[in-house]
């Protein structure tokens, strides 16, 4: 996507242009929202950048809006808080026409057991445990303000916030919340996790196909749209 992006908008530029974007998602794993900024002294309507950019980009990429902003704004570290949801197909059979957009789990999974375990994660803890070996972040702690569960029909839904996540750590949290979803752990082995701080306790991590990024906040004096 940034490589898309970084095209279409350099050519409308003129010139080229640099884009910064709040977060980065791995290969598979898809944006239902994005914020990118970048710098350039080209002088182009709003109309320009979003329905002329647009017409550069590849179908499945589309500019919604375009603002002025402030030198110091910075669509990552402005951030206050993203939001990411993971959708599991939870039935004996796999998913078809929809198998890049959900990920799967065959076994019946107990959404309370799931729910209890969840309300351990809440807050600021060293999540080192649920991050990839590749992380690069200088920090292992994060905060999570907010881990819902909800089953609909045969699709379960994990909407996560939180401040900021570690690489691959929705799709390790989602993993494990799934390990005690089908009795293979109690719920307060999820604490137990936390507290070693070893990725290698904690369960594999899920596919990328069924995680969304899906909003990013800012504080209200940026002026971007909600």
């Amino acid at each position: 996507m940034q490589d898309a992006l970084e095209a279409a908008v350099s050519s409308i530029a003129g010139t080229p242009v640099a884009i910064t974007g709040a977060g980065r998602t791995d290969r598979g794993v898809h944006a239902r929202l994005q914020v990118a900024h970048f710098d350039t002294a080209a002088q182009r309507p709003h109309s320009a950048w979003v329905r002329g950019v647009n017409a550069l980009l590849p179908d499945a990429v589309a500019v919604l809006w375009s603002r002025e902003v402030p030198d110091d704004f910075h669509a990552r570290f402005s951030a206050v808080a993203r939001t990411y949801r993971y959708e599991l197909l939870n039935r004996p059979v796999r998913a078809a026409l929809s198998a890049q957009y959900v990920g799967w789990f065959h076994l019946p999974l107990d959404v309370e057991a799931m729910r209890a375990a969840a309300a351990l994660l809440l807050g600021e803890h060293d999540f080192s445990a649920f991050r990839s070996a590749q992380c690069q972040a200088k920090t292992p702690v994060r905060r999570i303000h907010a881990l819902d569960i909800e089953r609909r029909g045969e699709t379960i839904h994990f909407v996560i916030r939180a401040n900021a996540f570690l690489h691959h750590m929705v799709r390790n949290l989602v993993g494990t919340l799934v390990y005690v979803g089908k009795g293979k752990h109690p719920p307060q082995w999820v604490a137990e996790i936390l507290r070693s701080r070893e990725r290698a306790h904690a369960a594999p991590t899920f596919g990328p196909e069924g995680l969304y990024l899906e909003r990013i906040e800012y504080e209200p004096k940026w002026g971007l749209p909600a």
